[in-house]
């Protein structure tokens, strides 16, 4: 049985064809919410072998977190952040993880080092937040993914090209025009965990050099999956 002092360098060999490990190893995530999608993203990313991370969100456990977002009994009253890091550093623990028990701030991104290629997930509740972190990161951000969920209603939103995009912001309506349904109101952990599987799923094509796919809905209820326009660099 390996040392989980020591690093375990074939922890990675079955997937090293579809996630890079060069390319991965240049990178840093910054996952913006780690409630019911954010944790999930979080999770993943610390067992893909992401290098570095960072967390945001200024939300405690609680009791009706633990089915839908998948925390522990034990993680009640403690912040989301903590909760998701100390899982995500059981899970690799050569994981660089950083923990901000705050709400977004645009200070928040420009804390973050420069000497890697920043990947944004964006996991919040509201459009109001959304517009805060994309105006924060657009100018830095390698690659940008939004993900959304409401029910069994998801949508992924990526853009490898930020500072010039034109797409993204069209998905920033008003609260007026928002899609009906905070992604807190009605969710399940199958649909979060699916919902952070095709957003990795976008980062690693963009890891391989492979176009993102700019806007995907999928719904499982009905089980229909539409693939919007191709984001292009």
């Amino acid at each position: 049985m390996p040392n989980p002092s020591t690093p375990h360098l074939k922890r990675d060999i079955r997937q090293r064809d579809i996630v890079p490990p060069e390319r991965l190893a240049n990178c840093h995530a910054l996952v913006i919410g780690v409630g019911a999608i954010g944790r999930q993203v979080a999770l993943q990313l610390a067992a893909i072998g992401m290098p570095c991370l960072t967390l945001v969100d200024h939300d405690d456990v609680r009791i009706e977190n633990l089915a839908p977002q998948g925390y522990l009994v034990e993680d009640v009253q403690a912040f989301k952040v903590d909760a998701t890091a100390a899982l995500c550093r059981r899970i690799n623990p050569e994981i660089e993880v950083t923990t901000l028990a705050e709400r977004f701030k645009r200070s928040s991104a420009r804390d973050l080092g420069s000497d890697q290629r920043l990947i944004v997930f964006a996991c919040v509740d509201s459009i109001v937040t959304r517009r805060l972190v994309w105006e924060a990161v657009r100018l830095r951000a390698a690659l940008f993914i939004d993900g959304r969920m409401s029910a069994e209603v998801i949508r992924v939103l990526a853009v490898d090209a930020a500072a010039t995009d034109r797409y993204y912001p069209q998905t920033l309506f008003t609260m007026e025009e928002a899609y009906a349904g905070a992604c807190t109101a009605r969710s399940t952990i199958y649909a979060a965990s699916i919902a952070a599987g095709l957003m990795l799923g976008q980062m690693t094509r963009w890891l391989r050099g492979l176009p993102v796919d700019a806007d995907l809905m999928l719904n499982l209820l009905a089980t229909e999956l539409t693939v919007g326009a191709v984001a292009t660099t």
